[in-house]
């Protein structure tokens, strides 16, 4: 008999929660095949058999949180692929009719070759949430693979067909509860829960300031203007304002490198990478991929990385390694029309920069002249116990300046 145990996944994360078994009790499974899905803090990971055999025994049900280490089922190891027919028979007889026939009812029509519909993680969570059966959806993979977008265009499609199916669910969620005002009750996803918990231990834990400044973005966006189309015949793709801030964000690090730093301890460990974090906003929430060695990727390798890491995220594709390490984040509230917020660190980090709104707005150009000029307010939260005020303001400073002369970027590259 060989146990089934939630593997090592990284250093950070010591938990997770099962957000579905793939294989029921009785089910044939074949060394290296999906058994189950696993929800950690950062990233959903399928686990895989081990050795081939019979599924006998599942110890931890859908919901439940385990820990690395956990034994959550067993397989009886060695038994011959022949035994999927006459060996799981007995056992789902023996097995509660109320259980065990509706799962097998929901199993009618497969798209694989064991009696389940073949589908992406992030498929599979979406259809769940929403109370759709993957069996159902169609899809225009040639393998036959349902993928979170068919499960979205789906939902879309099929609205009013479905709405009298989840309003059931619906009302069943709605309670009269604050003086018989109606309320939904939905369970925290493992990510927002820890999301929601890192940011709390944040403020609780660094001394976080933000200092604020604002950019003429006048030049930045004559030159994408101008570069624009050589630009995209050149390096097959587009270039965007992040390889701007990117590129300022390095050169002011390399001036200030203690906003590249952070606390171990009763040690400062600074660090003489730039691996930036690009805050991305996915459906699970929020995640923050990095960018390896920024500091060595030309404007199209940065813009090349950032968008292939940011498909990644929206596909819920993204591996553990690509979330972990980064040295410093941006993050870019004007894509949801934000004109000003404090970002709040992201740990162990002492430093954030917040970009905002491009917007039109008066300036004076001397003490007679005004002019409108695309300007963006910029705002850099840090850990005020290592980074003085001083530092900080003379960070976001350089950047504002390497950003109204984009020209220096080049020479600081």
């Amino acid at each position: 008999m060989a146990e089934i145990k939630v593997p090592e996944l990284a250093e950070s994360i010591s938990e997770g929660t099962i957000a579905q078994w793939l294989k029921q009790p009785g089910d044939y499974v074949e060394q290296g095949e999906y058994l189950l899905e696993l929800e950690t803090d950062k990233v959903n990971v399928e686990l895989t058999a081990e050795e081939s055999g019979v599924l006998k025994e599942v110890l931890k049900d859908s919901g439940d949180t385990v820990q690395v280490g956990e034994v959550i089922g067993t397989i009886a190891a060695g038994e011959a692929g022949g035994s999927e027919s006459a060996a799981p028979a007995p056992e789902q007889d023996s097995a509660p009719a109320s259980k065990e026939e509706p799962a097998a009812e929901q199993k009618e029509e497969p798209k694989s070759g064991n009696g389940r519909t073949i589908a992406s993680p992030a498929a599979r969570k979406l259809a769940r949430e929403k109370g759709l059966d993957l069996s159902e959806i169609p899809t225009a993979d040639p393998l036959g693979r349902v993928r979170k977008q068919d499960v979205a265009s789906y939902q879309k499609n099929e609205a009013p067909a479905s709405a009298p199916k989840a309003a059931p669910k619906a009302n069943a969620a709605v309670q009269n509860d604050q003086a018989g005002k109606p309320v939904e009750r939905e369970k925290m996803s493992r990510r927002r829960q820890t999301i929601a918990k890192r940011l709390v231990e944040v403020q609780q834990t660094a001394a976080m300031l933000t200092t604020f400044n604002e950019v003429d973005m006048t030049a930045v966006m004559d030159l994408r203007k101008r570069r624009k189309d050589a630009f995209l015949e050149q390096n097959d793709v587009k270039l965007g304002f992040m390889s701007f801030f990117t590129k300022a964000v390095v050169a002011a690090l390399k001036k200030y490198p203690l906003l590249n730093a952070e606390i171990q301890g009763d040690e400062l460990v600074i660090k003489k990478f730039y691996d930036i974090g690009i805050a991305v906003a996915a459906n699970e929430g929020l995640v923050v991929p990095v960018v390896r060695d920024a500091d060595r990727l030309s404007f199209a390798g940065i813009e090349k990385e950032i968008g292939h890491l940011a498909k990644k995220a929206r596909d819920n594709k993204l591996s553990l390694n690509e979330l972990q390490g980064g040295s410093f984040t941006i993050t870019n509230g004007g894509t949801f029309g934000s004109l000003l917020s404090t970002p709040i660190l992201n740990s162990p980090q002492v430093g954030i920069l917040g970009m905002h709104k491009i917007q039109l707005r008066p300036v004076a150009i001397d003490e007679e002249r005004f002019e409108n000029r695309p300007m963006m307010y910029l705002a850099l939260s840090y850990d005020h116990r290592i980074v003085d005020g001083k530092e900080a303001v003379g960070f976001l400073v350089t950047i504002k300046n390497l950003l109204e002369d984009p020209e220096q970027l080049l020479l600081e590259g």
